[in-house]
């Protein structure tokens, strides 16, 4: 005789942990841009060495040449539904700099958040694809990265940059943090 399956239960999901890239080719932009995060997002808990981006020349018509890479981790977990609303604020922040016109380039710089948990890296984009699901807002959400066996995995359509070890590197050292927070249930 079978037993009755159970139903499976609505839960509340993990807080997971805020992740930033930042491109651009102007250093003072950089460190102005962190500034702003760090405002609209809270403390930086974690930040990734200034990374040179040449992976691809994608972004040279707008953002020019030698354009650099830095990632940030923020202290305060969210809740994995925030990252929609996430990118539209960092979209924001996008579209006010080229607005101000300070700067020579079309697009000065690029934002994009995304998060982590234990088992995956999640970006958000503006643009749809068969690997992306929509979230709301206009936002997409993709799983670049899978975590397995110690380390980053990733899937066809995953970015080359987030393929290096610089970038996974890093995101392993969010990870451990991560995973500290948790246990130590230190998340606002």
């Amino acid at each position: 005789m079978q037993t009755a399956t159970t139903l499976g239960c609505i839960t509340k999901p993990k807080p997971v942990n805020l992740i930033i890239g930042v491109l651009t080719n102007i250093p003072d932009l950089l460190r102005e841009i962190e500034k702003t995060l760090e405002t609209s997002f809270g403390v930086i808990d974690l930040k990734s060495d200034i990374l040179p981006f040449h992976f691809t020349e994608y972004y040279h018509d707008e953002m020019g040449k030698d354009i650099q890479r830095q990632f940030y981790s923020f202290e305060k977990l969210i809740s994995p539904d925030e990252i929609a609303t996430i990118k539209v604020q960092t979209n924001t922040i996008e579209e006010a700099v080229a607005a101000s016109k300070k700067y020579t380039v079309k697009r000065p710089v690029n934002i994009d958040p995304g998060y982590l948990n234990e088992s995956r890296l999640i970006l958000a984009s503006t643009k749809d694809f068969s690997h992306r699901i929509y979230m709301q807002h206009g936002i997409y959400a993709e799983v670049t990265l899978n975590y397995r066996r110690g380390g980053y995995e990733s899937f066809p359509w995953t970015f080359p940059d987030y393929k290096s070890p610089e970038y996974q590197n890093f995101f392993l050292r969010v990870r451990e943090l991560y995973v500290k927070k948790l246990k130590e249930g230190d998340y606002k």
